[in-house]
């Protein structure tokens, strides 16, 4: 234990916990400044709250970006996932190492390009710009995240359990929603999470593929920021690391409950 927890190693944790968070509640600790000026303590106030929810534009932003980010990691999700049964499962197929390569290529690529590019698309095609290309764009390179998430979790099942279902009279259909859905439903859920993270992270990408009325968070904060940063500022980004932090916990309870029924679902089986 003590080679563990040497000095260097825990003066090493403390300082990257510190050089990642501190900043981030110092963000918290001025959005209730009573001061316009964010570097300046002028006393604890709560109006810069009250201020963020009488401004429609910041709502409006908001509530775009939540159904783009909803609808989009869904998307991606049910995409992502069907893409790591086919390389999971399909085996060698003409035309493989291209479809890998298309899921993977995403990953690398540089947004700027993968936005422009989706522009070009967009503009070629007709198609105006507004909410449901942000939403498409999202989905493209999003779902190449969640295939990797459910992809790595698929490697390591055990498709005797699958087996074991068919025996048992269950068609392959069924065995996959009855068995297989139940047991990746952490790795299911963690794609989904990061999915909707990115969208809601998301600014190069959806300023390319925005229009007229479908101005999503991020790029609200990024035109405002520029004009120079306010309290109302600090306090959505605060109201943001709560709705994140809440929604980790839960997803990290939920995901433990998942894990700790599949295990016991798995004793009883063998039993």
């Amino acid at each position: 234990m003590s080679s563990r927890f040497t000095w260097f190693n825990t003066t090493s944790l403390t300082l990257g916990f510190v050089f990642l968070y501190l900043p981030i509640l110092i963000l918290v600790f001025f959005s209730f400044n009573e001061s316009r000026l964010v570097t300046v303590w002028g006393g604890f106030s709560t109006k810069w709250y009250a201020e963020l929810f009488k401004d429609e534009a910041f709502l409006d932003a908001a509530l775009v970006t939540l159904r783009v980010a909803l609808l989009s990691a869904t998307m991606a999700t049910i995409l992502g996932t069907l893409a790591a049964v086919v390389m999971v499962r399909a085996g060698r197929f003409r035309g493989r190492t291209l479809f890998s390569g298309m899921i993977y290529a995403p990953l690398v690529m540089p947004e700027v390009i993968t936005g422009l590019s989706l522009l070009l698309l967009f503009v070629a095609m007709g198609i105006d710009r507004g909410f449901w290309t942000i939403t498409m764009a999202h989905i493209t390179f999003s779902m190449c995240y969640a295939a990797v998430v459910v992809s790595s979790r698929m490697v390591t099942f055990d498709s005797s359990l699958e087996e074991a279902a068919t025996d048992l009279g269950c068609t392959p259909f069924q065995a996959f929603i009855k068995v297989t859905l139940p047991i990746m439903a952490p790795a299911i859920i963690s794609a989904w999470l990061l999915s909707f993270t990115l969208s809601l992270d998301d600014l190069v990408i959806a300023s390319f593929t925005s229009g007229p009325g479908a101005t999503t968070l991020p790029m609200k904060i990024y035109s405002q920021v520029r004009l120079g940063v306010t309290p109302k500022i600090n306090a959505l980004s605060t109201i943001l690391i709560m709705i994140v932090t809440m929604g980790v916990i839960t997803a990290s309870i939920l995901t433990k409950r998942a894990e700790a029924q599949r295990k016991e679902d798995e004793r009883m089986a063998e039993a």
